[in-house]
């Protein structure tokens, strides 16, 4: 069974029907990766995701799979080695979402790095993260800092460092990662919100209540272990058990723009301190727009839909025109923008930046397990980590056997490429295939480099599409086909946003093609009048978010 909208009524019966060894709350890269491994090792697995998969945290970071280079100014060795080699793996298992990209990192006098301590600072950067030898750090003069990008400020410029840091689509890494963990046998369901737990007459949780959040549905799914990975619902999640330590959540917010290259003509990926507060932030060349963020401020207010508020757009424009004072961007250039919430783990006394990104695994008494923290590009290994306790604890109390973690070299959906050396060549073979579909060669060329060894299912797709009647595109129905039947898309907002990233990257193809896209979404899942208006609101909703960092939606004239 695939990840398929049309087959959710038949996934909620094997969830019913069926009892499994751990459920899992939680459908961000977190969760994603605890199925993917817990299902590898042979254990019977089940998750439930009350969004749509990545809807929280997982959609909504820098884009960037990096070994946090900023984490080494603050003495953070530990967690600098760990994500380094991990950022290898997660290129490695998937280089169809992954992709290298060099940093420029601008030397101002006056500025917080030196020449000295830059130099250092990436040498040790490239020992500690087992940087491979093509990708190490250079430093450059002036002349080859500008000859990188023209628009860096030239005023007090003393050169720059350029080392590699890892770009990402974290919706998709996501759901790639859930692909195969469904492959691997999890049975796996989005829009379904554990509500409480149930537990056994020794007061061990032994599964949870789901409500379904489209049909108002109420199941139980029982389980001998549950793992809390719900990002910034930790807390909420565990308050429902009578069992919790003294350890918290702080919540911080980061937020992104992105404007149009026509005005920010960025050719080369920059991670600069700002003038303001001297804190690090990336400005990044994407699919023709420019991105630039992250803010990091703490958050107390909704957690499902933060929103970039005015102060945040304007501390990232002063950024842009300190760092490239011949742009002059106003609040106006922003096309699109994103908030996302940091689930950190609490430290009293320390500013947002200063929290440690560090992941931590709670057991309560009553058996719950929950992991708190870390970072998208820590993933796997947080992942081995819980699920490594919770292969010890179901063979202690069930004397159940499973093998050791095998998910360092195991390539996530449409990663099957022969590796990331040899992805370019598969790219190539694939886009010649594509021929015999009678696809032309950009749409072929989208198709593989996005999806990787899952292309030939869009192709077909594709080839038998009768989209002309539906009035879209042939790229946006075969992509919008292939996430219904394989990514359990249910709503708009789960396509635009977190399948493809339209609505933060090519904006107009939201506003151009959202009335289409409904129709075809309401034919084939079977909307009601009421369910159709309500998604409508809701995608108009987010695109006035992304537009404006107001959620209400625009009011028709």
């Amino acid at each position: 069974m695939t990840l398929s909208t049309l087959k959710r009524e038949q996934i909620k019966k094997d969830l019913k029907d069926n009892s499994f060894d751990v459920v899992i709350i939680g459908g961000g890269i977190t969760g994603a990766g605890i199925a993917l491994d817990a299902s590898e090792r042979g254990m019977k697995v089940a998750l439930v995701e009350m969004q749509d998969f990545a809807q929280g945290t997982s959609s909504r970071s820098t884009k960037l799979v990096h070994g946090g280079l900023r984490y080494l100014k603050q003495l953070q060795v530990g967690v600098v080695a760990e994500t380094g080699r991990e950022r290898a793996i997660v290129y490695e298992n998937g280089p169809h979402v992954t992709t290298p990209e060099r940093m420029l990192l601008p030397m101002h006098k006056g500025g917080s790095m030196g020449k000295f301590t830059t130099s250092i600072g990436l040498t040790m950067y490239d020992r500690l993260a087992g940087v491979k030898r093509s990708e190490r750090k250079k430093m450059l003069n002036k002349k080859e800092t500008l000859a990188k990008e023209p628009l860096v400020k030239q005023a007090g410029l003393k050169g720059g460092g350029s080392y590699v840091e890892y770009r990402t689509d974290d919706a998709r890494l996501t759901i790639e990662v859930m692909k195969r963990a469904e492959e691997k046998g999890a049975t796996i369901i989005n829009h379904s919100k554990s509500m409480h737990f149930t537990y056994d007459n020794n007061e061990k949780v032994n599964g949870i209540n789901v409500e379904d959040q489209i049909s108002g549905e109420t199941y139980t799914i029982g389980a001998k272990k549950v793992i809390n990975a719900s990002g910034p619902w930790v807390d909420e999640v565990r308050s429902g058990d009578y069992a919790r330590n003294n350890k918290q959540l702080r919540l911080t917010k980061g937020v992104h723009i992105v404007i149009d290259q026509s005005k920010f003509p960025l050719g080369q990926a920059v991670y600069f301190d700002t003038e303001k507060d001297g804190r690090m932030i990336f400005a990044i060349p994407r699919e023709g727009k420019a991105y630039v963020g992250t803010t990091d401020t703490f958050y107390d207010n909704d957690k499902t839909s933060p929103l970039a508020t005015q102060e945040d757009r304007d501390y990232l424009i002063d950024a842009i025109n300190y760092m490239f004072p011949d742009v002059q961007v106003e609040d106006s250039d922003i096309e699109s923008s994103w908030a996302g919430v940091r689930p950190l783990i609490l430290e009293e006394g320390k500013d947002p930046s200063e929290i440690s990104r560090k992941d931590e695994v709670w057991e309560g008494k009553s058996g719950l397990l929950t992991i708190a923290g870390g970072k998208l590009t820590g993933y796997r290994h947080m992942a081995l980590e819980i699920v490594d306790l919770l292969a010890k604890r179901l063979k202690e109390e069930y004397k159940l056997k499973f093998k050791p973690c095998e998910t360092k070299h195991l390539p996530i959906s449409g990663g099957d490429v022969g590796g990331s050396q040899n992805f370019d060549n598969y790219i190539e073979e694939k886009v010649k295939d594509a021929k015999a579909y009678q696809i032309d060669e950009p749409l072929a060329r989208h198709i593989v480099s996005k999806y990787g060894s899952n292309a030939e299912e869009l192709f077909k797709i594709a080839q038998t599409a009768q989209y002309q009647d539906t009035g879209l595109p042939l790229d946006i129905y075969t992509e919008l086909i292939y996430s219904i039947q394989n990514e359990m898309v249910y709503r708009p907002t789960d396509f635009f946003i977190r399948r493809t990233g339209k609505l933060y990257f090519k904006i107009d193809d939201v506003l151009n093609y959202k009335e289409q896209v409904i129709d075809v979404m309401s034919e084939l899942l079977g909307y009601s009048d009421v369910q159709k208006e309500l998604y409508k609101q809701e995608l108009e909703t987010a695109i006035n978010e992304a537009q404006t960092g107001n959620n209400q939606p625009a009011v028709k004239e």
